[in-house]
């Protein structure tokens, strides 16, 4: 049997047939769809674009809707807080302890400066002036706030996490206009915190607020205590210690204006004396990047420094009326009282 041959067919000839089983309204539809298409496209585009936002513009102006707009931080102090002593002069009867708790406040004065350790009770006679078991009527004391606060307000500039970061294995992926990132605090972290132009204190924080590079920062603070050899507990703020690079540990913070109720109170920082006295020692400067923030009523001139007793009352620190306030002076370099 003779074989058969099928001859391939052409493209043109392909192209007849595709063109063949192609409805002829279909083609004749298709221009017209983009005649009307691409012109819609191009004017809604320019709709979407220009005139809807300039649509909305002009209701948020007509009608006066707000605009969220960052509130700018307040401007650096001229002058920052001082560490510094008051005078008293002994009267009959009087000792280191007893001047201690009702001129100081200091109800464990006994337990803090004991004779049975008496390295405290040498260091309490360095800090006085004069030796507490030699005290005569008419000697001038020079008494120091014990476990003193210190009340700011700065520009966060660096923050280093204390507890190690879980890396996740997640490819990099670039995405524009995003947040930036922000640190996880809730185990810990050290802040730099500008005060001024020329002074920055490294600050231990802990909390759950988001905190990112260029926030501002409200705080108390438990200032770094001198150093005396066999006294941990040695309650006095050296008054020579510069503030720069200082160690705090923050309490009664807010960032951004906005308060972490879970944080821990000053209380909680340890060694203190707080609960025991019914309250602590402030130093702070006027103003409106400063105290004027915490709203006390000093009545004072901005930028001075001032010292002040803040009572604890139900786990926290406030000024009351009758509490003892002082105002440094800057020539004799002690604190009188107001």
């Amino acid at each position: 049997m003779a074989r058969r041959f099928h001859p391939r067919s052409t493209p043109v000839e392909n192209l007849r047939i595709v063109i063949r089983f192609i409805p002829w309204k279909l083609l004749f539809l298709l221009p017209v769809l983009f005649v009307i298409a691409v012109p819609t496209y191009l004017f809604g585009s320019h709709i979407g674009n220009n005139i809807l936002p300039g649509m909305t513009n002009f209701f948020y102006k007509s009608f006066g809707v707000p605009t969220a707009t960052p509130t700018p931080p307040p401007p650096f102090p001229t002058v920052l807080p001082q560490v510094g002593s008051v005078l008293y002069t002994v009267q009959n009867g009087d000792s280191c302890d007893s001047i201690l708790t009702f001129q100081m406040r200091m109800n464990d004065a006994g337990q803090v400066f004991s004779d049975v350790k008496p390295e405290t009770v040498k260091a309490l006679n360095t800090a006085v002036g004069h030796d507490c078991h030699k005290l005569q009527p008419g000697m001038v004391l020079s008494l120091s706030p014990h476990y003193p606060l210190i009340a700011f307000g700065g520009l966060i500039q660096k923050i280093e996490a204390t507890t190690p970061q879980q890396v996740l294995p997640t490819p990099l992926i670039n995405v524009p206009d995003r947040e930036p990132l922000t640190a996880d605090c809730s185990g810990g972290c050290l802040l730099t915190v500008q005060l001024s132009a020329q002074i920055k204190v490294r600050l231990s924080i802990q909390t759950t607020l988001t905190i990112r590079e260029g926030s501002w920062i409200w705080t108390d603070a438990m200032m770094a205590r001198k150093s005396v050899r066999g006294f941990d507990n040695y309650p006095y703020v050296d008054p020579e210690m510069s503030l720069n690079n200082m160690s705090l540990r923050s309490c009664n913070f807010e960032i951004n204006n906005q308060s972490d109720p879970l944080a821990a109170s000053c209380s909680d920082l340890t060694p203190n004396t707080i609960d025991d006295d019914g309250g602590t020692w402030l130093i702070g400067v006027t103003g409106s990047s400063a105290l004027d923030h915490w709203r006390y009523p000093l009545h004072l001139p901005s930028n001075t420094r001032v010292m002040l007793w803040l009572s604890s009352v139900n786990g926290h620190l406030k000024f009351q009326t009758g509490n003892p306030v002082y105002r440094y002076d800057e020539t004799a370099h002690i604190y009188q009282k107001i």
